[in-house]
Protein backbone atom coordinates (compact mmCIF):
# COMPACT_ATOMS: atom_id res chain seq x y z
CA UNK A 1 0.00 0.00 0.00
CA UNK A 2 1.14 3.23 -0.79
CA UNK A 3 1.73 5.77 1.74
CA UNK A 4 -0.76 8.53 2.68
CA UNK A 5 1.65 11.40 2.23
CA UNK A 6 2.37 10.22 -1.13
CA UNK A 7 -0.88 10.54 -2.09
CA UNK A 8 -3.52 13.94 -3.06
CA UNK A 9 -6.98 14.18 -3.61
CA UNK A 10 -8.85 16.08 -6.48
CA UNK A 11 -12.35 17.25 -6.47
CA UNK A 12 -13.63 18.31 -9.45
CA UNK A 13 -17.25 20.35 -8.71
CA UNK A 14 -17.98 21.08 -12.52
CA UNK A 15 -17.53 16.67 -13.32
CA UNK A 16 -18.58 14.99 -9.80
CA UNK A 17 -15.71 13.54 -9.52
CA UNK A 18 -12.74 12.57 -6.55
CA UNK A 19 -9.29 11.45 -8.01
CA UNK A 20 -7.00 9.75 -5.78
CA UNK A 21 -3.47 10.66 -7.40
CA UNK A 22 0.16 9.89 -6.76
CA UNK A 23 2.80 11.97 -6.38
CA UNK A 24 3.03 12.91 -9.96
CA UNK A 25 -0.13 13.07 -11.16
CA UNK A 26 -0.56 9.19 -11.81
CA UNK A 27 -4.22 8.16 -11.37
CA UNK A 28 -4.44 6.02 -8.69
CA UNK A 29 -8.60 5.72 -8.28
CA UNK A 30 -11.42 7.98 -9.41
CA UNK A 31 -15.09 7.73 -8.07
CA UNK A 32 -18.37 9.78 -8.24
CA UNK A 33 -19.27 12.03 -5.85
CA UNK A 34 -22.36 14.22 -4.93
CA UNK A 35 -20.88 17.92 -3.73
CA UNK A 36 -23.32 20.73 -2.41
CA UNK A 37 -26.74 21.29 -3.65
CA UNK A 38 -26.43 25.44 -2.96
CA UNK A 39 -22.99 24.98 -5.24
CA UNK A 40 -19.65 25.86 -4.21
CA UNK A 41 -18.79 28.08 -1.28
CA UNK A 42 -16.87 28.82 1.75
CA UNK A 43 -19.24 30.90 4.01
CA UNK A 44 -20.77 29.21 6.97
CA UNK A 45 -24.06 28.17 6.91
CA UNK A 46 -24.17 28.20 3.39
CA UNK A 47 -24.96 24.66 2.58
CA UNK A 48 -22.26 24.86 -0.09
CA UNK A 49 -19.32 22.78 -0.45
CA UNK A 50 -15.74 24.65 0.24
CA UNK A 51 -12.85 24.75 -2.80
CA UNK A 52 -9.55 25.41 -2.42
CA UNK A 53 -6.47 23.83 -0.70
CA UNK A 54 -7.24 21.17 2.58
CA UNK A 55 -6.06 18.45 3.98
CA UNK A 56 -8.01 15.41 6.40
CA UNK A 57 -8.10 16.03 9.60
CA UNK A 58 -9.77 12.86 11.31
CA UNK A 59 -10.25 9.58 9.51
CA UNK A 60 -13.59 8.12 11.51
CA UNK A 61 -14.66 4.72 11.54
CA UNK A 62 -11.81 2.33 10.66
CA UNK A 63 -13.30 -1.25 10.84
CA UNK A 64 -16.98 -0.28 11.50
CA UNK A 65 -19.59 -2.47 9.10
CA UNK A 66 -20.65 -1.30 5.16
CA UNK A 67 -23.69 1.31 6.63
CA UNK A 68 -22.61 2.59 9.84
CA UNK A 69 -25.01 5.14 10.92
CA UNK A 70 -23.49 8.49 12.55
CA UNK A 71 -24.29 11.77 14.24
CA UNK A 72 -22.32 13.99 15.36
CA UNK A 73 -19.40 11.77 14.24
CA UNK A 74 -20.24 9.14 16.22
CA UNK A 75 -21.17 6.09 15.46
CA UNK A 76 -25.21 5.15 16.69
CA UNK A 77 -25.61 1.70 16.68
CA UNK A 78 -27.56 1.68 13.57
CA UNK A 79 -27.40 0.49 10.61
CA UNK A 80 -28.58 2.00 7.70
CA UNK A 81 -31.57 0.57 5.95
CA UNK A 82 -34.43 1.51 3.80
CA UNK A 83 -36.87 1.28 7.01
CA UNK A 84 -34.04 3.38 8.97
CA UNK A 85 -34.98 5.73 6.52
CA UNK A 86 -38.66 5.80 6.42
CA UNK A 87 -38.87 6.44 10.58
CA UNK A 88 -36.14 9.17 9.86
CA UNK A 89 -37.02 11.19 6.81
CA UNK A 90 -35.46 14.12 8.57
CA UNK A 91 -31.62 13.04 7.91
CA UNK A 92 -28.74 14.06 5.98
CA UNK A 93 -27.51 10.37 6.32
CA UNK A 94 -23.45 10.12 6.95
CA UNK A 95 -22.53 6.54 7.00
CA UNK A 96 -19.59 4.34 7.00
CA UNK A 97 -16.73 6.45 7.44
CA UNK A 98 -15.73 10.17 7.58
CA UNK A 99 -13.13 12.11 6.35
CA UNK A 100 -13.26 15.40 8.09
CA UNK A 101 -11.47 18.29 6.19
CA UNK A 102 -9.50 21.25 7.32
CA UNK A 103 -9.13 24.18 5.39
CA UNK A 104 -4.88 25.14 4.44
CA UNK A 105 -5.50 29.10 3.19
CA UNK A 106 -6.63 31.66 5.87
CA UNK A 107 -9.46 33.59 5.06
CA UNK A 108 -10.55 31.50 2.36
CA UNK A 109 -11.16 27.98 3.97
CA UNK A 110 -9.69 28.41 7.44
CA UNK A 111 -10.85 31.24 9.91
CA UNK A 112 -13.59 32.90 11.23
CA UNK A 113 -16.38 32.45 9.10
CA UNK A 114 -14.75 30.04 6.24
CA UNK A 115 -13.81 26.98 8.23
CA UNK A 116 -14.01 24.22 6.48
CA UNK A 117 -13.22 22.07 10.00
CA UNK A 118 -15.42 24.81 12.29
CA UNK A 119 -18.19 23.79 9.02
CA UNK A 120 -18.17 20.06 9.63
CA UNK A 121 -17.48 19.47 5.91
CA UNK A 122 -16.64 15.14 5.43
CA UNK A 123 -16.07 13.31 2.73
CA UNK A 124 -18.51 10.63 3.64
CA UNK A 125 -20.70 7.69 2.76
CA UNK A 126 -24.39 8.23 1.59
CA UNK A 127 -27.14 5.57 0.57
CA UNK A 128 -26.68 3.73 -2.16
CA UNK A 129 -30.25 5.43 -3.51
CA UNK A 130 -28.66 8.78 -3.07
CA UNK A 131 -27.29 9.95 -6.85
CA UNK A 132 -23.97 10.33 -7.76
CA UNK A 133 -22.64 13.09 -10.15
CA UNK A 134 -24.82 15.73 -8.97
CA UNK A 135 -24.96 18.36 -6.25
CA UNK A 136 -27.41 17.45 -3.87
CA UNK A 137 -25.27 17.56 -0.15
CA UNK A 138 -25.63 20.20 2.47
CA UNK A 139 -22.12 20.93 1.68
CA UNK A 140 -19.88 18.04 1.92
CA UNK A 141 -18.71 15.21 -0.29
CA UNK A 142 -21.05 12.13 -0.43
CA UNK A 143 -19.60 9.26 -1.95
CA UNK A 144 -20.84 5.84 -2.44
CA UNK A 145 -20.52 3.56 0.45
CA UNK A 146 -18.11 0.99 -1.24
CA UNK A 147 -16.27 3.80 -2.50
CA UNK A 148 -16.19 5.87 0.81
CA UNK A 149 -14.37 2.37 2.29
CA UNK A 150 -12.11 1.88 -0.09
CA UNK A 151 -10.76 5.43 -0.27
CA UNK A 152 -10.82 5.47 3.01
CA UNK A 153 -8.58 2.38 3.13
CA UNK A 154 -6.01 4.51 1.18
CA UNK A 155 -5.41 7.76 3.09
CA UNK A 156 -5.77 8.98 5.99
CA UNK A 157 -4.88 12.09 8.19
CA UNK A 158 -2.78 14.43 6.74
CA UNK A 159 -3.41 13.80 2.97
CA UNK A 160 -3.68 16.85 0.51
CA UNK A 161 -7.30 17.54 -1.02
CA UNK A 162 -7.73 19.66 -3.22
CA UNK A 163 -11.53 20.69 -4.26
CA UNK A 164 -11.93 23.12 -7.75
Amino acid sequence: MTHPASLRIDIDLDLQRLRLEAEGGELVASYPVSTGLNGPGENDGSGCTPRGEHYIRASIGAGLPVGTVFRARRPTGETYSSELARQHPERDWILSRILWLCGREWGKNRGPGVDTFRRFIYIHGTPDSEPMGMPLSHGCVRMRNEDIIDLFDRVGPGTAVSIR
